[in-house]
This record gives C-alpha cells, sequence and structure tokens, in this order.
C-alpha cells in the first residue's frame, strides 16, 4: 500500500462519495489529474472517478446530494461534471464498461492512466493500480502516450498532453511529441467549450508564455487560434521590436511576469515585478483581484493573459502606409475588438468575459494617450473608466505588457518606471477615491426635468453625464452647482 496525503476538506469530500457510491452498490475509482497529483505530493483539488454504472444518472444525483452544478460534458461517452459550491471544485465521473484495468489503459496519457479505490483514497492509502507504466513516468518526469490509437480516440487529448506537461513542468517523450504534432489538424473536432477549457487552464498557469509557445511549435495554436496566423510575419514600425505574432506573445511572456504571486526567479522577470508591485505596495487587494474568477472555471489572470495574445489581431486588417512611408494601424483596437468577440463566441465563452476582453483591446492604447507628458486628469481617469467598465484595471495592465511587448528586451527602465507611475495613479483614483470613478448622485433625471422642463431623451442624458463628469473632476460639488452647470449646458446646446 502506498500513503498519500489528502487535505482535510478533501478526505472529508471523498468519504461523502465513497458512502454515495456504496449505497447504490457502486464500484468507483478515483483516476487520472487527482491521483496523479496526490501521488507527486501536489494539491489535488478536481477529481476524476470512473464508475461502472450510468454516470449521467449518478451525476444528476451526486450534483443533488452535494447541492452542486451538473453539466453534461460529452453526453454520447457520459463524461459528466459537477461543480461543487463555494468554489469547492470539481468531480468529473466517466463511466467503465469493462475492468478497470482496461478502461486506464484506454487513457491517453501513462501518468494519467493510474487508478486506486476511492474508499482507499478517502483512508489515505492505496494501491495503485498502473496497467502502462505511469508510475515510473512520474518518477521520470515524463509525459507519454498510452498509445497513438488513445490520442486518435479523443481530438482534444493532444492539446491536454501539452497543458499537462507545462502544467508539471514534464517533458513530453519524442514519439508522444510527433503523435501530439500529427493530432493537430483533428483538433477542430473537438467541442469548443473542451478547447477553450484546456487553453484557459494552460494561461492560467504561471509561466503559460512556454505552453504557448509548445504549442506553437507542435502546431496546435493554429489549431485552437486560428486567427492569430494572420499577425504572422506582419511587420511593425522600427520602435517594435517583434512582428505582430511575436509582440503578441512577449505581451503574454510580461503578464507573466506582471501577474505573479511574487517575483519569478528570473532576473528579468523579477525586476518588471518589484518595480511595478513596489509602486503598488499600497493596493492591497491586489493579487486577490486577478486570483478571482471570472467564471466557473477562468481566473481573471488567464483571461487577461488571453487579452495580451489577442489585443494586436485587428493590426493586419488596418496596417497602411502614408505617403511618407509611414506605416500606420488606424483603428485596429476596433476591428480587434470585434475579431476577438467572434473568436470567444466561437468557443462559448460567456458573455461576460467576451464582454471584458473586447473592451479591453478597445482601449488598450488609452492609457499612453491619457498621459502626454503630465499625470491623466480626473476628468481623463472618469472617462477611462466609463468606457472601459469592469475591464478598466485589467486594461492598465495589458497597457503595460503592449510597452513590454513593444520594446522586446530593450526595456527602458526610466521608461518603464514613467509607465508604472502613470498606472499607479489611476489606479489610486480607482481605489483610494472613488468621487473620481462613481461620484454620488447629485441630481436626478427627474430634478433636471423638473428644474429645466425637460423631456426624456438624449439631451437629458447628455447633460446629467456633463454633470457627473464634472463632479468627478472636482468642478462640481453640490447641487446646486449641479443644476447651474446643466443650465449653462442646456443653453449651450439650444444655441
Amino acid at each position: 500500500m502506498r500513503r498519500i496525503a489528502v487535505a482535510p476538506e478533501q478526505r472529508q469530500l471523498l468519504a461523502r462519495l465513497t458512502a454515495f457510491f456504496e449505497v447504490r452498490s457502486v464500484s468507483a475509482h478515483a483516476t487520472g489529474g487527482f491521483l496523479r497529483d496526490a501521488l507527486l505530493e501536489l494539491p489535488a483539488r478536481d477529481l476524476d472517478v470512473a464508475v461502472a454504472g450510468d454516470s449521467l444518472a449518478l451525476g444528476r444525483a451526486l450534483a443533488d446530494e452535494l447541492g452542486g452544478h451538473f453539466f453534461a460534458l460529452d453526453e454520447g461517452r457520459g463524461h459528466v461534471r459537477i461543480v461543487l459550491p463555494d468554489g469547492g471544485g470539481t468531480i468529473d465521473l466517466t463511466p467503465r464498461l469493462e475492468s478497470i484495468e482496461e478502461d486506464l489503459r484506454r487513457r491517453d496519457y501513462t501518468i494519467d492512466a493510474l487508478g486506486a479505490l476511492l474508499a482507499d483514497v478517502a483512508a489515505g492509502a492505496i494501491e495503485v493500480i498502473d496497467p502502462t507504466g505511469g508510475v515510473a513516468d512520474l518518477e521520470a518526469g515524463l509525459v507519454r502516450a498510452t498509445s497513438a490509437e488513445a490520442l486518435r480516440e479523443d481530438p482534444l487529448r493532444p492539446l491536454r498532453g501539452v497543458r499537462i506537461a507545462e502544467q508539471l513542468g514534464f517533458e513530453i517523450e519524442a514519439s508522444t511529441r510527433e503523435m501530439i504534432s500529427r493530432g493537430a489538424a483533428h483538433l477542430a473536432e473537438a467541442a469548443p467549450e473542451r478547447q477553450r477549457d484546456e487553453l484557459m487552464r494552460m494561461l492560467a498557469a504561471p509561466r503559460a508564455v512556454s505552453g504557448l509557445r509548445l504549442l506553437d511549435e507542435l502546431g496546435l495554436l493554429s489549431a485552437v487560434l486560428p486567427e492569430m496566423d494572420v499577425t504572422r510575419g506582419v511587420e511593425q514600425p522600427k520602435e517594435h521590436y517583434h512582428d505582430v505574432f511575436g509582440h503578441s506573445i512577449a505581451a503574454v511572456d510580461a503578464l507573466d511576469a506582471l501577474l505573479a504571486d511574487e517575483a519569478p526567479a528570473d532576473k528579468r522577470s523579477g525586476r518588471l515585478w518589484r518595480e511595478l508591485w513596489g509602486a503598488l505596495e499600497w493596493w492591497v487587494g491586489g493579487h486577490e483581484y486577478f486570483r478571482e474568477p471570472v467564471s466557473a472555471a477562468t481566473p481573471r489572470r488567464a483571461l487577461v493573459k488571453l487579452c495580451g495574445l489577442l489585443h494586436d489581431i485587428g493590426k493586419p486588417a488596418t496596417k497602411t502606409f502614408e505617403e511618407s512611408g509611414r506605416m500606420r494601424f488606424f483603428g485596429h483596437s476596433d476591428t480587434g475588438a470585434e475579431m476577438a468577440g467572434r473568436l470567444m463566441r466561437r468557443l462559448r465563452f460567456s458573455g461576460r468575459e467576451r464582454e471584458i476582453v473586447m473592451r479591453m483591446i478597445e482601449a488598450h492604447l488609452r492609457p499612453v494617450q491619457m498621459a502626454q507628458d503630465r499625470a491623466p486628469t480626473k476628468r481623463a481617469v472618469y472617462r477611462f473608466f466609463r468606457a472601459t467598465g469592469e475591464a478598466g484595471v485589467d486594461t492598465l495592465f495589458l497597457s503595460l505588457a503592449d510597452h513590454l511587448g513593444t520594446v522586446g528586451p530593450n526595456v527602458s527602465w526610466a521608461g518603464f518606471q514613467a509607465h508604472v507611475a502613470v498606472v499607479s495613479h489611476i489606479l489610486h483614483l480607482r481605489f483610494e477615491d472613488p468621487g473620481v470613478t462613481s461620484p454620488p448622485k447629485l441630481v436626478s433625471g427627474d430634478d433636471l426635468m423638473r428644474e429645466l422642463g425637460l423631456e426624456p431623451g438624449a439631451l437629458l442624458g447628455m447633460l446629467l453625464e456633463a454633470v457627473r463628469e464634472a463632479q468627478a473632476n472636482g468642478d462640481i460639488s453640490t447641487r446646486g452647482e449641479a443644476l447651474a452647470l446643466a443650465r449653462e449646458r442646456l443653453a449651450d446646446a439650444e444655441g
């Protein structure tokens, strides 16, 4: 028997699951990533369970018992997921139609083709079922396919292999690399939401750029994000170190450093992190902000990195030259936002996720434009957050990454510090002076209709916005001043 460490809260959940299946006389085995991570003494949060029974019916009953949400990930294969309440993780159930050994042999990678009785896992002492040599590959740090047929069986498996290798810091065995590369041609056959989930899990990793580079090397990046291909080889003005594609990858590299929970080990990334978070020392909730989930499976930092990858996809379609030969990309932010929105709709992102990314792309140049040789005014900051909404803070970090992706290895520390100072100033107004971005109401629409004899409509909205903007800028602070300003603007509008 092999001892494994299981967190107390996980032990309680495992005990409940064991009882649930025993009452129904269902044989249940822990498999896949949970068991793999437990054997590696890594935090093991999401459960994979193979059941000798109707996984769809069992999944619905289990979701009801645990107060979770039931999702059929692949109804044809009987692959279901229960999302536990209060961020408690997920439980994936798959049906076992043969012996557990045969079931495991049909898994994709040897290190995930491991099993143990669920009751034994709950007790913390297991007999590992290992028909493909997965324990040896765990010890060697290798991702190895169980067979070429196993990778062909599910078109998502090549993408999973890269994600697992990056997640664990493992090498992909040579023949498996070839199988993965061949599988790129079939990735589009996988359900879009499954492609999305694997991509976002990779982007949530501390070194997402490493995973993206490996995806690109194996031909998988073009398969999951074909929209990126138009950016390859698109030259930019001389101040840019990379072409558009290289710049996009470099922006993700920068975000890996800037959004890390602690200073990265390598010298350049570590200094970037210290320069930024030293200036933001006052922002107590900064790191937690980027850890918070935007959807059930997507932390905010992963969505920001996705936006770093996509923020310039509108450049190829908008590239023009002036008579002087100067290269321009007029409207690339709006064009790119529309392209990203279509891409994210294709991959079944939520409306909220699409809105955040589209607003970020639309506004990613604004932080620099707001700070031409001086700190942004309160009026400019108000307008920025009015335009970006929930995406405002994220857009500021994207702006920093855009700058770093532009200069590449030729970073000017004085220039970066100046950019950080602008971001810190805007964030300070956002979090420490809420009257700038969310001024309290001085007058309502009803007030203006009554006092100025107005009807509902665009003019009324324009006057209310003028009042809020002046209030945010510190020009007015009382109801009387607000009414006076509204009368003045009304007179101007009526000519």
